[in-house]
């Protein structure tokens, strides 16, 4: 079979183009270059033109929220405009002289493919450019099966997604650690064959488009990040978003940015040792809250696995003073009240005894089963739009 539809996406300015001038005070990260949309002041149009929604935002708005002048502005409209990106949403009445053209974002003219490889599940959703998502697939999966067997399945289920739409790329989340800048898995825990294989390549070469490779936490933690009503900026860009489903991990979101470490490595919170004489875990080392979470669990004491998780957390508020604790997961989804309730009072001890005002608040993820695949295909949108 080959390789999946590819939008090709023209560039909106290089670095010594009109559209690259006039800027005032700009600051933030520069997206990655993944569709040759070379301009910084490109995304931050792009950006504004998303959040803006169907009622659009005129030329002159997009001026002044950005600090371009007029014409700058009006070379990145018009090309995003050829482009198919941006398209007229009507006019709109002005002060003075005649009524403003306002513009949109065109939600259809790209896609991105968002897959969770979960230790025994496989989930892909097909999201336009706002993260909608537009179509899902659901399959078993077995990640111990080899890594030919896993992206050819994973190959399989995106061609199927996409068979009538072009797409940007593939973002793919799964069980870390691994290295996101080169895409190559580490000593995943419980599939230590896996250490060293480059997925990003492996799975670009058999599908034919670009492909980013993250863990399955930082994507969800992405994900909500770049949401709306529950994102970082709502609760003042800082928090943890904790997933326990098959293992347990951690996304960290700081200042607004999801935060991987210089080895890329941030985030093994499952592997912090809270009991040193307690059970081995699957990493090597004894008393991870993972293990003892996952056991508490198989007991069918739900409880104290809510109790250990909150100390876990209760060690990342201490240490990092996040704002919010999200948490994620097949196995909170199936106890959500008492995940909260007990990762909640464990926290607000915490405040008590530190004689905080208020203890940090805890509540679920949004997205729901699909949370981390609808995060991975952000991993390919996001830096369209310079976040």
């Amino acid at each position: 079979m080959g390789g999946v539809n590819r939008t090709n996406v023209g560039g909106a300015g290089g670095p010594g183009s009109a559209e690259s001038s006039g800027a005032a005070g700009n600051a933030g990260p520069a997206g990655v270059n993944l569709l040759t949309l070379r301009s910084h002041n490109a995304a931050l149009v792009l950006d504004l033109l998303r959040t803006a929604g169907a009622e659009g935002i005129s030329r002159l708005e997009l001026a002044e929220r950005t600090g371009l002048t007029p014409q700058a502005v009006s070379k990145i409209t018009a090309r995003l405009r050829t482009d198919g990106l941006a398209a007229e949403a009507g006019r709109r009445a002005s002060t003075g002289g005649k009524p403003r053209t306002v513009l949109r974002l065109v939600p259809e003219a790209g896609h991105a493919v968002g897959l969770h490889l979960d230790r025994d599940e496989l989930t892909a959703v097909l999201c336009d450019l706002t993260g909608a998502v537009v179509a899902q697939r659901r399959a078993p999966l077995d990640l111990g099966a080899g890594a030919d067997a896993v992206v050819e399945a994973a190959a399989g289920e995106v061609s199927a997604l996409v068979e009538r739409v072009s797409v940007l790329g593939v973002g793919v989340a799964l069980p870390g650690p691994l290295d996101h800048a080169r895409g190559v898995l580490h000593r995943v825990t419980g599939f230590p064959e896996w250490d060293g294989f480059p997925l990003r390549d492996a799975l670009a070469q058999r599908l034919g488009v670009p492909v980013v490779v993250d863990k399955d936490t930082n994507a969800a933690a992405l994900g909500v990040a770049v949401g709306g009503a529950s994102s970082a900026r709502s609760v003042g860009g800082s928090f943890a978003y904790l997933h326990l489903g098959t293992g347990l991990g951690a996304g960290l979101v700081i200042g607004g940015t999801v935060h991987r470490g210089a080895r890329t490595g941030a985030g093994e919170f499952g592997h912090q040792v809270i009991q040193l004489d307690g059970p081995v875990c699957g990493c090597g080392n004894r008393g991870c809250v993972e293990v003892l979470c996952l056991e508490a669990v198989r007991r069918g004491d739900v409880g104290e696995a809510a109790r250990v998780l909150g100390v876990g957390a209760g060690n990342l508020v201490g240490l990092l003073d996040i704002d919010l604790v999200l948490l994620g997961g097949r196995t909170v989804a199936a106890h959500e009240e008492t995940f909260v309730r007990g990762v909640g009072a464990v926290l607000a001890g915490r405040a008590r005894r530190e004689g905080a005002d208020s203890a940090v608040p805890v509540r679920v993820a949004p997205g729901g089963a699909r949370g981390v695949a609808e995060g991975a295909a952000q991993l390919m949108l996001a830096p369209l739009f310079g976040l």
